[in-house]
């Protein structure tokens, strides 16, 4: 049993913060991918799909997203609130997927996403947030795991 820390419930709120975004922005993805409503919110203020390739790919991600990513960030932050190895770990799996995918986003979106919302907007919530808080919560569990397993 790994007592939560002020850390633990700060990354807790900062992660919810980050799955409501994203639940969001995934939910109209899945449910309007074309109306501009969605292309507002995802990929900047009267912006357009690139080609099929970007709606699909958006498309897939969102799908992604709310099948497993999401799940995973509420579960392994409610196994840390709780105390659980279990949580711990599944946070370190979701810290690992949020830091992947904002790697993988600077190189493919940055150019487009960048210049609709600025710097500011730009490295706090659409690609800032998921990366900031994928590297915290990954190394916060795995310090927490190996404190336990030493």
């Amino acid at each position: 049993m790994l007592e939560p820390t002020i850390v633990t419930w700060v990354l807790i709120a900062i992660g919810l913060l980050e799955f409501l975004v994203l639940l969001a922005g995934q939910t109209m993805m899945v449910l309007n991918p074309q109306s501009q409503k969605t292309k507002d919110f995802l990929i900047g203020k009267g912006e357009d799909w690139r080609d099929r390739t970007h709606v699909r790919t958006a498309l897939g991600m969102a799908w992604a997203d709310l099948l497993l990513f999401l799940p995973l960030i509420l579960a392994g932050s409610i196994g840390a609130a709780r105390g659980t190895l279990w949580g711990y770990a599944l946070w370190a799996a979701s810290g690992a997927i949020s830091a992947y995918i904002s790697v993988i986003l600077w190189f493919s979106e940055r150019e487009y996403v960048y210049p609709q919302c600025g710097p500011l907007v730009y490295y706090t919530i659409y690609w800032g947030l998921f990366l900031y808080w994928g590297i915290a919560v990954l190394i916060y569990a795995v310090l927490r795991l190996q404190a336990v397993l030493i």
